[in-house]
């Protein structure tokens, strides 16, 4: 393996080409994407809550990619009459760097459609239509008894997003466009074998420029996120305070605040071969949601579905998510809304809530503690900017980053080695790589940081790496390079750090009880009902 150039040297490097700055390291800790910026909270159809890109694990799926992007957060299964529909007036877009220059170079596009089919019954010789989204059980795609039915388009744009070469992706049965979503799952009785129901809505598809079918849902699920939510932004209201965050053996004596709510599912599987360019096997991912710049209330609707408003004017940027967790507990309040309508190669701007991050320093203050004897005081915090930003030497660093002259630009995105092999669900270690490092394995090399399985506890591995783990490992001489260049006797915890957690354990038998994962795609499990 290569000699590993310290990770601030190599950037300064490759940015002072471009004449930028640091970009923005991930540094995140205690929640998922939900309802992280101000302006999203009034837009929910269009809050990206978690993205995941991993190699495909499920049986006879080696050689494929699967991307999954979710929406909505916070769904009560019970949320009728209406439920969860996505929004016709939005774009979803999952976007692909393959390239390492921080611009999207594939992305795949997702347009909706609300139909009302104006079901009604007569009632004393009038025709009165129903206030229900659904008349009678439910069973098929476009179902009679449905009231409204959803469907979608998707696109594949080569190039920039919104001036590139567009091409439609069809249905590998027949060629058609148009690909039906599920119903919500309303109730057991509403539809009975709601999982058998929702597999009637995995598409093989065709993707412009690939010789090989890929896959296609969406659809809502069980929230698979896992996080002790309302304790942590109650300034970390864990009983026994800083001893119950440290004792490992409380990893999952916790209320996982997410174990009731569904959450909306973009899932696709794509060829590996599609989504590389040349002789680089990393991949960058983002997902966004962008609205029309405006928006007009009528004073008079006219009857119909969702009519209250007429929309118009270019596609605007309102929601952006790569690595969990950024925008909710890394950028600053005043800049929260600017994240999610900025772009990766842009990400030089946010430099100061990386190199000085404010994280640890909230951890003591919430904890009570004195200043210094949690934080690291390695600053510029160089320890993150290897894993978060560039990508591990020897793991998922894109050849961008060591090119002469180097092209790559650091930038906030999931990164994946696709050749490295998918780990079976069942060998998965839940703190990934790092979990393997420290365990003597040598690595769960699937598992995240190198992109994101719905196994992976992001959470206790963040919570570790933002308080330091990532140097400590580095001192132990771990082999892949975390905290390249950072001394590990700036961390006051030491060892201690890789016990830390959030009290809610990812891949834990309450999680998997409340919602269990599926072995294969769209891998996330069946939402819970509105009624039993």
């Amino acid at each position: 393996m290569r000699r590993f150039i310290p990770p601030h040297a190599r950037l300064l490097a490759a940015l002072a080409a471009v004449g930028a700055l640091y970009g923005l390291a991930c540094l995140p800790a205690q929640a998922s994407s939900h309802r992280e910026a101000p302006f999203i909270t009034t837009a929910p159809k269009v809050d990206g809550t978690d993205f995941y890109m991993f190699n495909s694990y499920e049986a006879g799926r080696a050689g494929f990619v699967t991307l999954i992007a979710n929406y909505q957060p916070f769904q009560d299964p019970f949320g009728g009459p209406n439920y969860f529909k996505m929004d016709p007036n939005a774009l979803y877009e999952i976007e692909i760097d393959n390239v390492g220059d921080g611009k999207e170079h594939l992305t795949f596009q997702f347009r909706f459609s609300n139909a009302l089919a104006g079901t009604a019954l007569n009632i004393g010789g009038k025709s009165v239509p129903i206030p229900l989204t659904q008349s009678g059980r439910v069973s098929v795609p476009n179902d009679p008894n449905l009231n409204v039915t959803e469907s979608y388009s998707v696109t594949l744009v080569t190039g920039d997003r919104r001036a590139g070469t567009a091409a439609a992706v069809t249905n590998a049965s027949g060629g058609g466009t148009t690909f039906a979503k599920p119903s919500d799952n309303i109730g057991t009785k509403t539809i009975p074998g709601y999982a058998a129901y929702a597999a009637q809505f995995i598409y093989g598809v065709n993707i412009p420029g690939c010789s090989t079918p890929g896959k296609v849902f969406v659809g809502q699920r069980k929230d698979p996120f896992a996080v002790n939510l309302g304790v942590i932004f109650d300034l970390l209201n864990a009983s026994g305070g800083a001893a119950f965050l440290l004792d490992p053996t409380m990893k999952d004596a916790g209320a996982d605040s997410l174990m009731t709510k569904n959450v909306t599912t973009i899932a696709l599987e794509v060829p590996t071969s599609c989504l590389v360019a040349g002789s680089d096997p990393v991949i960058g991912g983002w997902t966004t949601a962008s609205l029309r710049q405006g928006s007009l209330l009528s004073s008079a609707a006219k009857s119909g579905y969702q009519t209250s408003a007429i929309v118009g004017g270019a596609w605007t940027q309102v929601s952006r998510l790569g690595m969990p967790l950024v925008n909710e507990v890394v950028i600053g309040l005043p800049d929260k809304d600017k994240f999610n309508n900025s772009k990766p190669k842009d990400d030089g701007q946010f430099a100061a809530y990386v190199t000085n991050p404010t994280l640890p320093a909230l951890v003591e203050i919430a904890l009570g503690l004195p200043a210094g004897s949690a934080a690291p005081s390695n600053f510029p915090r160089n320890d993150l900017v290897t894993t978060f930003l560039t990508g591990i030497p020897g793991v998922n660093e894109p050849k961008a980053f060591t090119a002469s002259p180097a092209i790559g630009v650091a930038s906030e995105m999931l990164r994946l080695n696709t050749a490295i092999p998918a780990t079976p669900y069942a060998s998965q270690n839940r703190l990934g790589l790092l979990g393997g490092l420290l365990s003597g394995t040598g690595g769960d090399l699937a598992g995240y940081p190198n992109g994101r399985r719905p196994n992976d506890d992001v959470v206790d591995i963040s919570l570790v790496a933002v308080m330091g783990g990532l140097c400590v490992a580095n001192g132990a001489g771990n082999t892949y390079g975390f905290g390249t260049a950072c001394n590990p006797s700036a961390v006051p915890l030491g060892a201690a750090v890789f016990n830390l957690h959030d009290g809610v354990d990812q891949a834990g038998p309450k999680v998997k009880a409340a919602g269990p994962l599926l072995p294969g795609f769209p891998y996330i499990g069946t939402p819970l009902p509105g009624a039993q």
